[in-house]
């Protein structure tokens, strides 16, 4: 990884929990909207393990795969391998007796733990911050293209494909300028829950 540490600085332990290139290979490169998402699952995703033991104790095993299933796609996006094989491993078993699901959870939570430090310290590494707003303004948002890429996405939510989640993982990059990181982000996590309705009413919102 030191060979390419130019654009962001190397995780400061195992590279198993983040890897940052895979994240960035995800985004075409994008090194400012990478940085956003991962500030984004900082905020968003830390006490996933918890909210998660919660539902399950409360006897809601579908709340909890929701938020397992949630915190496996945007694990997956950054990069975060760990933390994306066990919410893997958890998601089906969760409808199961505590014996199933009881040891991956703490495995999960502790997973969590070690990727919100390395995140801190790659977030920390970043002395420029965060200039989506800048970015998204270098980028033209009206090209004939990205229109036509939007219609297209439109479409596939509203016919409930699961086209559209490839759509959003190929063109983050293109998507994200266009909408901004925060309804990005909202548009890729409903449909990653295939509730694609609540996708394509934040994206016709965000179009209009």
């Amino acid at each position: 990884m030191t060979s390419t540490s130019p654009l962001l600085p190397p995780a400061p332990e195992g590279g198993h929990i983040l890897q940052v290139e895979t994240g960035l290979q995800q985004l075409m490169g994008d090194r400012e909207l990478y940085l956003q998402i991962l500030r984004r699952f900082r905020q968003r995703y830390p006490n996933s393990g918890n909210e998660a033991r919660k539902a399950l104790v409360e006897g809601e095993p579908g709340h909890a795969q929701r938020i397992v299933h949630t915190l496996k796609g945007a694990a997956g996006m950054i990069g975060a391998q760990q933390v994306y094989l066990l919410a893997a491993q958890l998601e089906p078993v969760c409808a199961g007796p505590a014996s199933s699901w009881s040891s991956l959870l703490v495995q999960l939570e502790q997973a969590l733990r070690s990727l919100v430090t390395i995140i801190d310290g790659v977030l920390d590494g970043d002395p420029h911050g965060m200039l989506v707003e800048q970015t998204a303004a270098t980028q033209p948002s009206h090209l004939p293209e990205t229109r036509m890429l939007l219609l297209h996405l439109a479409r596939l939510l509203d016919e409930g494909d699961g086209t559209a989640i490839d759509v959003l993982e190929q063109s983050a990059t293109v998507l994200a300028a266009s909408l901004g990181v925060e309804v990005f982000q909202e548009v890729t996590e409903a449909a990653h829950q295939f509730d694609f309705e609540t996708a394509l009413a934040t994206l016709q919102a965000a179009m209009a």
